[in-house]
């Protein structure tokens, strides 16, 4: 059964300002023109006036005249979406960026690495207010229909998640507005033919539909109070160009070799991931975190594509060596492989001395064992030790 997560930033813009400027949270606040031009992204506070974004700014004014207009900055709320979806591509390569502040992900296949969707969408909303320090809303559904709508219901920064056998009860109850693609003419027309919640809809003979409001519109109209959509998520070029993961530790540490050791976990979860992906990379990236926040990467490509977990973490300890660090107090590591190509395009070669079959082969048999009987079936020994992250 196919499982759709669709995350949206809460009013994204906002949140981005709020980082630079802590001393504004829980007041009401707007992105936009403060006297002239439209509200782009309002506070929840503001909000509570009736501000929304597309409004005036005379109006919004109007409405709440104590609130804080802040100058649109839109480099920043791009560099802050390219971080998001960075981290949706540690989660799955099947992301469909939708614009700068929601997006699409098929977690389908993300269960026996990253447990049950609820704790995979949870881990989203983590590390996306970790690593972002903003707040996100997240549905999930066995479709891109529900999943938006079931996003909508979270907000602000929750999460819901509407089960196969619970799409007609979530949907029959709400208001025809709700349904994500219908817009206020339409339901201005709905409600005139009597048609006010979405079981009203679906109630409705599909052919009353369809000559009211168009052969194609009409069915679809039906389909969606039913519940039906097959749109599948379509990947961005973006989302399948790296393969990365991370971690936060559950205490700031200058352990290195804890830190070595977590980096041989991340190693193993990303080179799992690109086994699963079908494809193999060239670039290894280690980003670090420091307890002060700050974040430092470094870079190495290697001689040749590889899906090779011990390939990965060896490339990781050199550019940790690189840093030449000194009783550091990390808080995050993480790895990125990039410069991603498909597997079967490429002739791995090996070295004289290695055997025949070697650690690839290996690792592909750890995958079968943990795709029957779970991610506990195989480990490294080194990875039984007790986690440090949390």
């Amino acid at each position: 059964m196919t499982v759709i997560c669709h995350v949206d930033m809460d009013a994204f813009y906002v949140a981005v300002e709020l980082r630079r400027r802590p001393d504004l949270r829980g007041k009401p606040v707007w992105v936009g023109g403060a006297i002239r031009g439209v509200v782009l992204s309002a506070s929840y506070e503001a909000r509570a006036y009736g501000v929304e974004g597309g409004m005036s700014s005379t109006r919004a004014r109007r409405l709440c005249p104590d609130a804080i207009a802040i100058t649109p900055d839109y480099d920043a709320y791009e560099a802050a979406s390219q971080g998001v979806f960075a981290i949706f591509s540690t989660i799955t390569p099947s992301v469909e960026r939708v614009s700068l502040d929601e997006g699409f992900l098929d977690i389908t296949g993300t269960r026996r690495l990253l447990g049950e969707p609820e704790q995979v969408g949870e881990l989203i909303r983590a590390l996306v207010a970790d690593e972002q320090g903003i707040p996100c809303s997240v549905g999930i559904a066995p479709s891109k229909l529900i999943a938006k709508m079931a996003s909508n219901q979270a907000k602000p920064d929750g999460l819901v998640r509407v089960q196969p056998g619970e799409v007609i009860p979530f949907l029959h109850p709400l208001a025809v507005e709700k349904v994500w693609g219908i817009g206020p003419a339409t339901t201005a027309a709905l409600n005139k033919l009597g048609l006010y919640t979405v079981g009203d809809v679906a109630h409705t003979p599909q052919s009353t539909l369809q000559r009211a409001f168009g052969a194609r519109a009409g069915a679809e109209l039906w389909e969606f109070a039913w519940g039906i959509d097959g749109r599948r998520v379509v990947a961005t070029e973006a989302s399948e160009r790296s393969v990365g993961s991370q971690e936060t530790f559950a205490k700031d540490t200058d352990d290195l070799e804890a830190v070595a050791t977590e980096l041989l976990r991340i190693s193993a979860r990303v080179a799992s991931r690109m086994r699963q992906a079908k494809v193999v990379g060239r670039t290894v990236t280690l980003s670090l975190r420091f307890a002060d926040f700050r974040t430092v990467q470094k870079s190495v490509t290697l001689a040749y594509p590889t899906d090779v977990t011990s390939e990965v973490h060896t490339a990781a300890l050199r550019l940790l060596s690189a840093f030449r660090l000194e009783r550091p107090r990390l808080r995050r590591v993480g790895i990125r492989v990039e410069q991603l190509v498909d597997a079967d395009q490429v002739a791995t070669q090996p070295a004289l001395d290695e055997p025949e079959r070697g650690w690839r082969e290996a690792e592909r048999a750890a995958d079968a064992a943990i795709a029957r009987f779970g991610p506990d079936a195989v480990s490294r020994a080194r990875l039984t030790r007790r986690r440090a992250v949390g």
